[in-house]
C-alpha cells in the first residue's frame, strides 16, 4: 500500500529535529528557512528539499523515514523495473539510474587504468587488518573517483570482498579468497569492507558486497554442483566467513552462489531473507550471481518458468536479479507475471525495493551534491599516496618461504653481476577482475634500480624464441607488427623478426606465443590468429596452444617422431563449428596463405626450429653471476581461474626445468614464486636455499620484491593456507566436509609442505610462555592471553603471533587446532614486547547437533602461541565452566538431518522452500546418532518420509554399528514424488539403555524426521 507523503508543516518539523539530533546548528526555524529562500549548509538545503515536495531528498531525515516517502511515491511498474540489476532512471522524480555490481576485489576493475593492490589471498596475506582497512579505502575513492563520468560497468555497489574459504587450493578462483581460516577470512573481510564503505555512520562510500553465499569454491559445473554441508560444517566453517563482516556492519549484501547447496540452488537459499540479515543490524542489498534466475529454470530445472522462480528468489531474500546483462525485459515480465498470478504481492516489492532504496540513500545519491563523498573526483585514481600504499601493501604481502645460509637478503654492495631469470621476470600478469595496470614495475626492472650501477643485472625469460615453418610449402609462419599485430600468415621465405615467437610454458603441454616482433601474444580472432594481446585474457583466454606430435596422442609410443608439429588451439571457448573438439591451426582464407582454425585432419605441420635456447641462455647467466634470482609462478587466465579448476599443483614442467638447470649452475639461486596458489614445491624447498612467494601483486611488484629481496623490508608476510606436498594428501574436490574428509589445518593430520601460518623473517623471535590472568573461564567470560616476544637477531622485524586453541574432550569431533587471535607486531633488533590478545568464552562454541544451537562445553582447552600452525611456541591449560552436552533424546520429533555422521547418504532439500532432509540411493548406506539415551526401552519407530520410484524401500534401526543389532525396520513406500512425505512406523524390539543409534537405508528414499519413543 502507497505510504501517503507528509505535509509540508510536518516534514519541515522532522528536519528540525533531525538536525538537532545530529548536533547541527539550525538558526531559524525549519518553517522560517524555507521562507528564506536560498542558502547554505544542511537546514537550507533540507528546507528546499522539503518545499519541492520530495522528503527523500531531505539529508536529515533517517533513512528509513527517506525510504518510506520515496517508495509511496512508485508505481508498480517502476517497482518492478528497479528489482533488475540494471535500474533505470525515473525521469519523473529526477531519479537517475542505478547499477548494482561493480568490481573492486583488490582495486578498481573494468574501468581502465586504476591503483592495482594484490590479489585478494595476498591482501589477506598480509595478516594485517588495518593496512586492509587503508586499501578498502582506497579502493572505495577510486570507485568513486569515477562517479562524475560513470563510465559502463561502474557502480557505487561494489561486488567484493569474496569470503569463499580456501578449502581447496586447486580452486580456479584461489586468489579471490583470503584464507582456508573463517577467523582470519572475517577479520580481513571487515577491515577490507570497512574501507570501502567509509567512515560516515550515515553514508556509504561504496557499498559492498559478500561473495559467494554459500559453500561456493569449484568451479566444474559451477551451476549444477550441489555442496552437501552437514550441520556442524555449514555453521561452525562456511557461514563463520560470512558472519563477521555482516555482524560488523562492515557490508551491505550477499551474492548469492551458482552452486546447489543440499540440493537447493543458493539463488533461493532461504537463509538470504533469513540468517543472514538477522547477523547484520542494518538492511541488506541481497543481490544474485550473473544469470543465476535464469538458471533456477535453465541448468538447474528447479522451476518450469521464470515467473515461479523469480518469486522463489524475491521471497527468499533476493532484492536484485543480475540477469541478461543490460536486458530487464525478461525479469520485468517474469516479476509481473508472477504477481499478476499471485506468487508474490505488493510487500514482497516494497520489501526488496526498500532495501534497494535504503542503500542509494545511504550512498548519498538524493542528497544535494551526492553526500559527503560526492565531490570525490579522478585526481584520487593512482594518486601518489594510493602508490605508495601499493608498495606498502605488496611489500608486507610477501611471505619469505624458506632461506638457508644467510642467502637472503642480497647484500647491493656485494654484488657486481645479479642474474634475474623466468618468465614472469619481465611481465606483469593481471586477473580476470583485475583493473588496468597504470604502469608497471616488474621483478626485473625493481631489481635493478634497487641494486643502481654499482651492479649488473644480466639474464632472460628462460624461454626459447621458435620459428615455424610450414613443412610442405616450406613458407614461415608469421605475424604482424604495431600494437594491433595482424592476422597470422604463411607467406614468409625468411622468418625475419616477424616469424619469431616466444614460447612461454605454463603446465600439461599448454604453451602461450608471444610474437618477437611486437611482444603480442598469438590468440583466436574468429576463425583467424592475430597477435595483439598484450597478455592471454578475456572470459575464455584463448591465447593457450599445444605444440603436438602428428599422429595419435593418445598412444605416444607408436608414434615416429618426425620433427614436425601441429599447433593446436587450446583455448577454453566451446566453439560452435564443425571442428570437433580438438581445433589446428591450418592454412587457409582466400589467399591460401592464412593460418586458419581446422580440424586435426587439415591441419598444418609446422617444423619447429629453436633460435634461441632460453634454457642454455638461463644457465650461461646464473654460471657468470653472484647470485641468480628465478621469476617463476602461474598465469592468471590460464593456470586456473573463474570457471576452471587448477588440474595440477605442480610448476609448469618448463619452469621447474629452469629452477633445476639454474641451481645446478649457481647454487646461491633465489626461486621467487608469483603466484595466485599454493604449489607442490617439494623439490624446490629440498633444494634451493631461498624461497619467496608473492600473489599477483600489481604495479608495484617489483618495488615490493626489491625492498624485501635487499632486506630494505624485513618479510613478515604469512601463508593463509596449508601448503601441501602432493594433491594426493586431498580429498576429492567436490567434498565440502571439511571435517569427515580431514581437510584444512584444521583437520589434517598429514605432514604440510609449508603450514597455515608460515613465514620467516630476516631476523628470529623467541617466546616466552603464554600467562593467562587465571586458569578458568566462565561461559560469558574473556581471558588475555600475553605473551612476551623478543627480537634475539640483529635486524628490526615483524613478527605475527598466532594464538590458538585446542579443544581436549568433547563429545564431537574437535579441530586438531584453530586460530582464534593474531597481532603483527614490529619488534626492535634485541627488543621485547608484550602481545596481548583476547579470548572469549564464546570463541569456543561450536554447533551442538543434538539440541540444534551453539554450545560451550565444559572441560580443558589448550591455549598455544606461536609463529604458524606448525610452529607452536608455547602452550598452557584453560579450564572452561561451560556446559555438558546431555545424552541425545529422540523421543521427540528429531531433524534427521541433524546426524553425528554418515556414509553413502547426501543431504537434499525437504522442499523447495526451505528445511533439509537426507537422502540416499544406495543400499547399506547410514546415519548414526551418538549417545541416544533409550531409557528402559522404546516400543515405536516413526519417520517422516518421501520416495519418488516406484516400489518400495526400507529404514532399519539398528544398534552399535550399521551392521549391530535390528531393532525395527520400516518399509518406505513410494509417495510419488520427492517432496511429497508421509509417516511410517514400525514397531522398536530390544532397545535400551545408551547406545549409538544408527538408520540403514535400502532403496532410493528421503528421511525429514523420525521419533523412537
Amino acid at each position: 500500500m502507497k505510504r501517503q507523503a507528509a505535509s509540508e508543516s510536518q516534514r519541515l518539523a522532522t528536519s528540525r529535529r533531525h538536525a538537532l539530533a545530529l548536533g547541527l546548528a539550525v538558526p531559524l526555524s525549519a518553517g522560517a528557512a524555507a521562507l528564506a529562500g536560498p542558502g547554505t549548509g544542511p537546514a537550507a538545503a533540507a528546507a528546499r528539499a522539503a518545499r519541492a515536495g520530495h522528503p527523500f531528498r531531505d539529508p536529515l531525515l533517517s533513512v528509513e523515514d527517506r525510504v518510506a516517502d520515496l517508495l509511496g511515491r512508485l508505481t508498480r511498474e517502476e517497482k518492478i523495473s528497479l528489482l533488475h540489476q540494471y535500474q533505470p532512471a525515473i525521469p519523473r522524480l529526477g531519479i537517475r539510474s542505478f547499477r548494482t555490481g561493480g568490481e573492486g576485489l583488490h582495486g578498481v576493475a573494468w574501468l581502465g587504468e586504476a591503483t592495482v593492490f594484490p590479489q585478494a589471498v595476498g591482501l589477506a596475506s598480509t595478516w594485517n587488518p588495518e593496512l586492509i582497512r587503508r586499501v578498502g579505502a582506497a579502493v572505495g575513492d577510486e570507485a568513486r573517483g569515477f562517479q562524475h563520468e560513470r563510465p559502463e560497468g561502474w557502480s557505487f555497489n561494489l561486488w567484493a570482498p569474496v569470503v569463499n574459504l580456501l578449502r581447496d587450493p586447486r580452486w580456479g578462483r584461489n586468489e579471490e579468497g583470503y584464507a582456508e581460516d573463517p577467523y582470519l577470512t572475517g577479520v580481513i573481510s571487515t577491515a577490507y569492507g570497512t574501507g570501502l564503505q567509509g567512515e560516515d555512520p550515515r553514508r556509504l562510500r561504496t557499498a559492498p558486497t559478500l561473495k559467494h553465499y554459500l559453500a561456493n569454491n569449484t568451479e566444474k559445473d559451477r551451476v549444477t554442483s550441489d555442496s552437501v554441508l552437514p550441520e556442524r560444517v555449514r555453521r561452525e566453517y562456511y557461514e563463520a566467513a560470512f558472519r563477521p563482516a555482516l555482524t560488523a556492519d562492515a557490508v551491505t549484501g550477499v551474492m548469492s552462489a551458482y552452486n546447489l547447496v543440499n540440493g537447493r540452488p543458493a539463488t533461493v537459499d532461504p537463509d538470504l531473507g533469513a540468517r543472514v540479515r538477522e547477523w547484520a543490524r542494518k538492511e541488506l542489498l541481497n543481490v544474485t550471481d550473473a544469470d543465476g534466475p535464469n538458471n533456477l529454470v535453465g541448468l538447474q530445472d528447479y522451476y518450469p518458468t521464470l515467473a515461479e522462480a523469480g518469486a522463489a528468489a524475491l521471497k527468499a531474500g533476493i532484492d536484485s536479479f543480475t540477469n541478461d546483462s543490460e536486458d530487464s525485459s525478461k525479469t520485468v515480465k517474469a516479476l509481473t507475471t508472477a504477481f499478476d498470478k499471485g506468487l508474490i504481492d505488493e510487500s514482497d516489492l516494497d520489501t526488496a525495493v526498500g532495501h534497494l532504496l535504503g542503500i542509494r540513500v545511504r550512498l548519498g545519491e538524493f542528497d544535494p551534491g551526492g553526500g559527503p563523498y560526492g565531490k570525490i573526483d579522478k585526481s584520487v585514481i593512482d594518486s601518489p599516496a594510493h602508490r605508495s600504499l601499493a608498495r606498502e601493501t605488496a611489500g608486507e604481502a610477501i611471505v619469505l618461504l624458506k632461506n638457508e645460509r644467510g642467502t637472503l637478503p642480497l647484500d647491493a654492495e656485494k654484488l657486481t653481476k645479479l642474474a634475474v631469470l623466468g618468465p614472469l621476470a619481465d611481465t606483469l600478469y593481471t586477473d580476470w577482475y583485475s583493473g588496468s595496470l597504470p604502469y608497471e614495475v616488474t621483478p626485473r626492472k625493481g631489481i635493478a634500480e634497487r641494486l643502481g650501477a654499482a651492479g649488473e643485472v644480466t639474464g632472460g625469460e628462460g624461454v626459447d624464441r621458435i620459428v615455424l615453418r610450414d613443412a610442405d610449402s616450406g613458407r614461415y609462419l608469421t605475424a604482424g607488427r604495431g600494437e594491433d599485430g595482424a592476422v597470422l600468415s604463411v607467406t614468409a621465405e625468411d622468418p625475419g623478426r616477424t616469424g619469431q615467437f616466444d614460447v612461454f610454458g605454463w603446465g600439461q603441454g599448454v604453451v602461450t606465443l608471444r610474437s618477437a616482433a611486437n611482444r603480442r601474444y598469438v590468440g583466436l580472432d574468429g576463425k583467424v590468429f592475430r597477435n595483439d594481446k598484450k597478455q592471454p585474457d578475456g572470459w575464455f583466454a584463448q591465447q593457450q596452444f599445444v605444440l603436438e606430435k602428428p599422429g595419435r596422442p593418445e598412444r605416444p609410443e607408436q608414434q615416429d617422431d618426425d620433427g614436425t608439429r601441429l599447433v593446436r588451439y587450446a583455448g577454453y571457448e566451446t566453439l560452435r563449428d564443425d571442428y570437433g573438439p580438438e581445433r589446428y591451426l591450418g592454412t587457409g582464407g582466400d589467399d591460401g596463405r592464412t593460418a586458419v582454425l581446422t580440424t586435426k585432419a587439415d591441419a598444418t605441420r609446422y617444423r619447429v626450429t629453436t633460435v634461441r635456447d632460453g634454457l642454455a641462455e638461463a644457465v650461461e647467466a646464473a654460471r657468470d653471476a653472484d647470485a641468480a634470482v628465478v621469476v617463476v609462478g602461474s598465469m592468471p587466465h590460464i593456470n586456473g581461474r573463474e570457471d576452471h579448476d587448477r588440474t595440477s599443483m605442480a610448476l609448469a614442467e618448463e619452469q621447474a626445468a629452469l629452477v633445476r638447470a639454474v641451481h645446478r649452475a649457481n647454487p646461491r639461486t633465489v626461486v621467487v614464486l608469483v603466484t595466485s596458489y599454493p604449489d607442490t614445491v617439494t623439490w624446490e624447498q629440498r633444494h634451493v636455499p631461498a624461497l619467496v612467494w608473492t600473489t599477483h601483486a600489481g604495479q608495484e611488484t617489483g618495488n615490493a620484491l626489491a625492498d624485501v629481496l635487499f632486506g630494505d623490508r624485513n618479510p613478515a608476510g604469512r601463508l593463509t593456507q596449508t601448503w601441501y606436498r602432493s594433491e594426493d594428501d586431498l580429498p576429492g574436490l567436490l567434498d565440502y566436509d571439511i571435517i569427515t574428509s580431514g581437510r584444512t589445518y584444521l583437520y589434517f593430520r598429514g605432514d604440510p609442505l609449508y603450514a597455515f601460518g608460515h613465514g620467516l623473517s630476516y631476523t628470529a623471535f623467541r617466546y616466552g610462555a603464554p600467562k593467562l590472568p587465571e586458569d578458568t573461564l566462565g561461559r560469558e567470560g574473556s581471558v588475555t592471553v600475553s605473551v612476551r616476544v623478543t627480537n634475539t637477531g640483529e635486524r628490526d622485524g615483524e613478527e605475527v603471533v598466532q594464538l590458538y586453541t585446542r579443544q581436549l574432550t568433547s563429545r564431537d569431533k574437535q579441530p586438531l587446532q584453530q586460530l582464534r587471535g593474531f597481532q603483527r607486531v614490529p619488534v626492535k633488533a634485541g627488543r621485547s614486547r608484550t602481545v596481548r590478545l583476547t579470548l572469549r568464552a564464546a570463541d569456543l562454541a561450536h554447533w551442538d547437533v543434538t539440541r540444534g544451537r551453539w554450545v560451550v562445553e565444559s572441560g580443558e582447552y589448550e591455549v598455544r602461541v606461536g609463529a604458524s600452525a606448525s610452529d607452536i611456541r608455547g602452550r598452557t591449560r584453560l579450564r572452561v565452566r561451560g556446559e555438558t552436552i546431555p545424552p541425545r533424546d529422540l523421543s521427540a520429533t528429531t531433524r534427521a538431518a541433524s546426524f553425528d555422521g554418515y556414509r553413502g547418504v547426501r543431504l537434499v532439500d525437504e522442499s523447495k522452500v526451505r528445511g533439509d532432509a537426507v537422502g540416499s540411493d544406495a543400499d547399506r548406506s547410514w546415519i548414526v546418532f551418538r549417545d541416544v539415551e533409550l531409557g528402559d526401552g522404546v516400543r515405536e519407530f516413526t519417520a517422516r518420509v518421501a520416495r519418488e520410484a516406484r516400489g518400495s524401500g526400507t529404514l532399519t534401526v539398528r544398534l552399535g554399528s550399521p551392521k549391530g543389532a535390528v531393532v525395527a525396520t520400516a518399509e518406505v513406500p513410494s509417495t510419488g514424488d520427492r517432496y511429497a512425505y508421509r509417516n511410517v512406523s514400525a514397531r522398536v524390539r530390544g532397545a535400551r539403555g545408551r547406545q549409538d543409534v544408527h538408520l540403514v537405508f535400502s532403496g532410493e528414499l528421503r528421511l525429514s524426521s523420525f521419533s523412537l519413543r
